[in-house]
């Protein structure tokens, strides 16, 4: 018997902190058969060293100048068979912490992180998933052994199993492809949510990497899709607004 595929799945987030006087946060990942994790790596920094641009692709600094290099990392998501999905929470200003995360931000970071990982339309419960997360805080190994520790007690209440995200581990975006991919499409998704695009001073580079995303995708990036789309997902979870 042939032993299950097993997929890696690369997490970043934007707009996730607690005080950040940001309305929405969005938190994604890049999903990737382990078999062509290898040959995809090497594909992407292929295409970085066409457009002479080795380095590391961030949203937060994207210039002009390398507009043909995000159009070409996009056409090669979308022929690759690597995944994305991505939840976007909206009217964040709006959170009650005292009253449904136990008073803990982090309770609410663990929710929309095991929201964003079970979707069993595309995270299959008997596939194993190793799960690697950008580094962003020193609380980083807590906040992996928590995670850990609430997934595996809801898939048992839930499914009456462990989960099947059995490894968890903390790297640096510049390590990673995949998570400077995930961290590109996650800044698409934000920037077009908090309508920065209508700005007088809107970013060319940014605003025009938006429009060939979302031709590419079929789907306005402040919007949701539907859950069963595996390519490319984003759940819209919008908080009920205070009255």
């Amino acid at each position: 018997m042939s032993e299950p595929k097993t997929y890696n799945i690369f997490i970043d987030e934007s707009c996730h902190l607690e005080n950040d006087q940001q309305p929405l946060m969005c938190i994604g990942y890049t999903k990737i058969d382990a078999d062509y994790y290898t040959e995809y790596k090497e594909m992407i920094k292929a295409i970085k060293l066409k457009y002479k641009s080795p380095t590391e692709i961030k949203w937060n600094k994207l210039s002009y100048s390398r507009i043909e290099l995000y159009k070409a990392l996009i056409d090669f998501f979308f022929e690759s068979r690597i995944q994305f999905r991505a939840i976007l929470v909206k009217n964040k200003n709006q959170l009650d912490h005292s009253k449904y995360n136990k008073g803990d931000h982090n309770s609410f970071y663990y929710t929309m992180v095991f929201l964003l990982l079970r979707n069993p339309w595309v995270n299959y419960l008997e596939t194993p998933h190793k799960v690697i997360l950008d580094i962003k805080d020193t609380r980083g190994k807590e906040r992996l052994n928590k995670l850990d520790t609430r997934l595996n007690a809801e898939y048992r209440e839930k499914y009456n199993r462990d989960s099947p995200f059995n490894f968890f581990q903390h790297i640096r975006s510049d390590e990673n492809e995949f998570l400077q991919l995930a961290d590109f499409f996650i800044g698409a998704i934000t920037f077009k949510a908090r309508e920065l695009h209508k700005l007088d001073v809107a970013s060319k580079v940014k605003t025009e990497v938006v429009a060939y995303l979302e031709k590419k995708s079929g789907y306005a990036l402040h919007d949701g899709t539907p859950p069963f789309e595996e390519k490319f997902n984003i759940f819209d979870f919008q908080i009920q607004t205070q009255k």
